[in-house]
């Protein structure tokens, strides 16, 4: 077994000790699980434990205010208290593991001590701001505070201050650039601003404008996903093909059901448990629902939020699925999945496709798609139904249950 495998392991189990000695919350959840602190030995271990969902932490907090039994540090040690949506408050002390894997990343996206950082995430009341605040500075990096808003200020610090990274959203560095622009300035790398490379976060990042950042302007991008409660999870592999999952957290991708972890190409929901010793959350359910990409399951694909995925013969089928099986054929202008059981014993499968070339051979098209979304669902598709257009609404759900329990 690997070494680093092997510091993990033992890492995770130091953790699960610690966390259940100091967080009441923590002790009740293993021993409602029947499950002692000193079996969690290694990684694989932890599917003996319940996942928490964001749901169940929420409640937690209410019925235990403020922080649900989960703080496991003497409260006047504590340096911040955030709140992020739910609303659910996150106390921040002197522990370092969100802030290591940030710094981690960081150098992953090429920024390095003398740099000039616009750090556009916000510093009021969520953790996003302060969090990268604290990774760049540990990095040797000056960072500007500026959160959003004021667009003509912001191209005004770019120039000034000769910045040359970007930490925020993909949409609001194109708010700032088209801003430069309608002032007559020329953005491009070559041109007046000293900006080379970002890190992107909080929405998605789309090819078009991965397209414009990386092409038109010369910009090195790195797209990282991340979430309040846990920091950093993933962020880009070199083809941008994927999201590599980051060292010092435990990420697992599980069957929401069983709590098991699910095989490459399977949809399961993001599952985390951080290193952190002042809030100690193990195996928090993201709600967010991803698929390893190959066997190594350290990298993933984003499908969407679990509530929006159907269980089809044992298998979660999720709407992005069949969008990325669609992505291939740009022939298909929308599609939706339809779950039924007509007999009561074996759950029917079909597609609605809505076409945007009519012309198409629509057999080939029928066969090839089928088999698309068979190879990244693993489930069979009964039969393709070719829809008039406008019959898919473009709000319309992704995947339908038609399913009569009976």
């Amino acid at each position: 077994m690997p070494a680093k495998k092997l510091s993990l392991d033992a890492r995770l189990a130091q953790f699960v000790k610690h966390a259940y000695a100091h967080a009441p919350a923590v002790k009740k959840i293993l021993d409602d699980a029947g499950v002692k602190p000193a079996s969690i030995k290694r990684v694989a271990d932890l599917e003996r434990v319940p996942v928490t969902t964001k749901d169940k932490l929420l409640e937690l907090q209410k019925q235990n205010p403020p922080f649900g039994g989960f703080l496991a540090v003497d409260a006047k040690k504590l340096k911040h208290v955030f709140l992020s949506p739910g609303p659910l408050y996150e106390p921040h002390g002197a522990e370092k593991a969100l802030a290591t894997v940030f710094i981690n990343v960081f150098r992953a996206a090429g920024f390095q001590r003398g740099d000039v950082v616009l750090n556009t995430l916000s510093y009021h009341l969520v953790p996003a701001g302060l969090l990268l605040d604290h990774a760049l500075q540990s990095i040797g990096a000056t960072v500007v505070p500026s959160g959003v808003g004021n667009t003509e200020l912001q191209v005004k610090l770019l120039l000034d201050l000769k910045i040359t990274g970007y930490a925020g959203t993909p949409s609001f560095l194109m708010t700032i650039i088209k801003k430069a622009e309608e002032m007559g300035l020329d953005f491009t790398q070559s041109g007046q601003f000293a900006l080379s490379h970002t890190l992107f976060s909080a929405e998605p990042y789309s090819p078009s404008l991965r397209a414009q950042f990386e092409g038109t302007y010369g910009l090195k991008t790195l797209n990282v996903y991340a979430t309040a409660e846990l920091g950093a999870l993933a962020y880009d592999t070199p083809d941008k093909s994927a999201l590599q999952l980051v060292d010092g957290a435990v990420i697992e991708l599980v069957d929401r059901d069983t709590g098991k972890r699910v095989g490459v190409r399977a949809p399961g929901e993001v599952v985390v448990t951080t290193f952190n010793e002042t809030y100690p959350l193990i195996r928090l359910g993201t709600g967010d629902m991803a698929i390893y990409t190959d066997d190594s399951l350290s990298k993933i694909i984003l499908v969407g939020r679990a509530g929006e995925a159907v269980k089809v013969r044992g298998m979660f089928v999720h709407p992005n699925q069949l969008k990325l099986a669609a992505s291939k054929f740009p022939a298909i202008a929308r599609v939706q999945g339809i779950v039924t059981r007509p007999d009561n014993v074996r759950d029917d499968f079909a597609l609605k496709v809505e076409l945007a070339d009519e012309s198409i051979d629509r057999e080939k098209l029928r066969a090839e798609y089928s088999a698309a979304v068979q190879g990244l669902c693993r489930v069979s598709v009964d039969r393709v139904e070719f829809v008039a257009k406008g019959l898919l609404a473009e709000n319309a759900r992704g995947m339908v249950d038609e399913r009569k329990w009976e």
